[in-house]
């Protein structure tokens, strides 16, 4: 079955040589202390399944009562489309039915498929495939999810992906041990970069505000879904997005989502405000305890002070001495990566919009420190500022922005392809 997510076209040597190291000393830790060691965990639960669907798209959800692993399979006369996923039970109220809105998908059904299988198969109204496909861990009261994006195919396109489906289960099919999913055997996929996404702010917390009720949490939400739109339609990546509504979420909470689902790049976006109205263009930010410059320090403490506005304190959490000194290397690693990043959005960038003067810059972000994911924060441009206000409300320059990123975070994992 296809892992959840293995870094494609991403990670360094050096970063995967941190992440197994640090795997083989918390191992060893629990080795040594016997009361940390757990037996491993069985197959979740397959708790829910729901279909949303329009004209043009279906998604389908799957609610798990913890992280697995999953694959699909395209099968024709009649044409289907079965998504298996790695689980000892399903407790799904409903176990067939049809979507709320007719499109791609007339028809779906749940069932054990084997002991360690649960399938979903959608009929399908017309020739459709995958676009995406990725795990969401547990957070707060929400459980884990697998989020499968379906679009419109070809004909020509569907056969194909049927054809190349069963000849995958025909060469595999004698492979021993292996669970099966629709098509008869495992399937092998080729794994894409994870982009988590993160709108910044949201709910209660507005972020900056501007004249006739423009609000950040909302433009940037806005701008986050288009560009999680160009990425997916490149077909190179999978793209998470922290929040797809007004929710609020703490900063660890979206630390912890491209921690926890393994992510190859993070982009936090914002449009902040200040003081000085004069100010105006776009920038990109990685972390640094030292900032740029005095606005980008007053960026910075905003930003993190959400929590403690919200009646939320950021936990402080002790390591021991060894996993701190690899931890620091492995931040060094991602600071290199973040840069690239970094550079090669703002050099798209350059010749879309407004940049400030030295559009790479540095600051302690909180949402910029995790030490195993490469981060950056964009800041679109400022409400304070009435031309970036007028370029912010524009879905030209919105398409136009999203675009430039779109292009510099291909570029990105283009250079991580060509170092040794």
């Amino acid at each position: 079955m296809r892992p959840v997510h293995h870094p494609g076209a991403g990670p360094s040597l050096t970063r995967e040589f941190f992440r197994l190291t640090l795997l083989v000393l918390f191992a060893a830790m629990a080795l040594a202390v016997p009361s940390l060691a757990q037996e491993p965990p069985g197959l979740p639960n397959v708790m829910d399944a729901r279909l949303t669907a329009t004209p043009e798209r279906v998604r389908l959800v799957i609610d798990l009562a913890g992280k697995t692993e999953f694959s699909f399979v395209s099968l024709s006369e009649p044409n289907r489309l079965a998504v298996d996923v790695r689980a000892g039970t399903f407790s799904v109220p409903e176990a067939e039915g049809v979507p709320s809105e007719p499109g791609l998908v007339s028809a779906y059904t749940i069932e054990q498929a084997a002991p360690d299988r649960v399938r979903t198969t959608l009929e399908l109204s017309g020739p459709a495939q995958v676009q995406q496909a990725y795990v969401l861990d547990p957070f707060e009261d929400q459980p884990a999810r697998l989020v499968v994006d379906i679009i419109a195919a070809t004909p020509e396109e569907f056969a194909a992906n049927v054809e190349r489906d069963r000849q995958a289960s025909e060469s595999i099919a004698t492979a021993p041990a292996q669970s099966t999913p629709a098509g008869g055997s495992e399937l092998p996929f080729d794994s894409k970069p994870l982009v988590v996404i993160d709108p910044g702010h949201g709910g209660i917390d507005s972020g900056a505000e501007a004249a006739g009720g423009i609000k950040e949490k909302d433009i940037v939400l806005a701008f986050a879904l288009r560009l999680q739109e160009l990425l997916v339609e490149s077909g190179r990546f999978d793209v998470a997005l922290t929040r797809e509504d007004d929710t609020y979420l703490r900063l660890e909470e979206r630390v912890a989502l491209a921690r926890g689902n393994k992510a190859d790049l993070f982009l936090s976006i914002h449009a902040d405000s200040f003081q000085q109205p004069e100010i105006r263009g776009a920038s990109v930010y990685t972390r640094d305890e030292n900032a740029t410059d005095v606005l980008d320090k007053v960026l910075a403490d905003s930003e993190n002070k959400t929590d403690v506005i919200a009646g939320f304190t950021v936990p402080q959490q002790m390591a021991p001495e060894v996993v701190d000194i690899l931890l620091d290397l492995m931040r060094r690693e991602m600071r290199v990566q973040s840069f690239m990043a970094a550079q090669a959005i703002v050099h798209q960038l350059e010749p879309s919009v407004a940049l400030r003067r030295f559009p790479v810059r540095q600051a302690d972000f909180f949402v910029l420190q995790a030490p195993d994911v490469p981060s950056v924060l964009i800041e679109l441009g400022f409400l304070s500022n009435a031309n970036d206000i007028a370029n912010l409300m524009q879905s030209d320059w919105r398409d136009r922005t999203a675009n430039a990123i779109a292009r510099g975070i291909s570029s990105y994992f283009d250079s991580l392809e060509t170092q040794p």
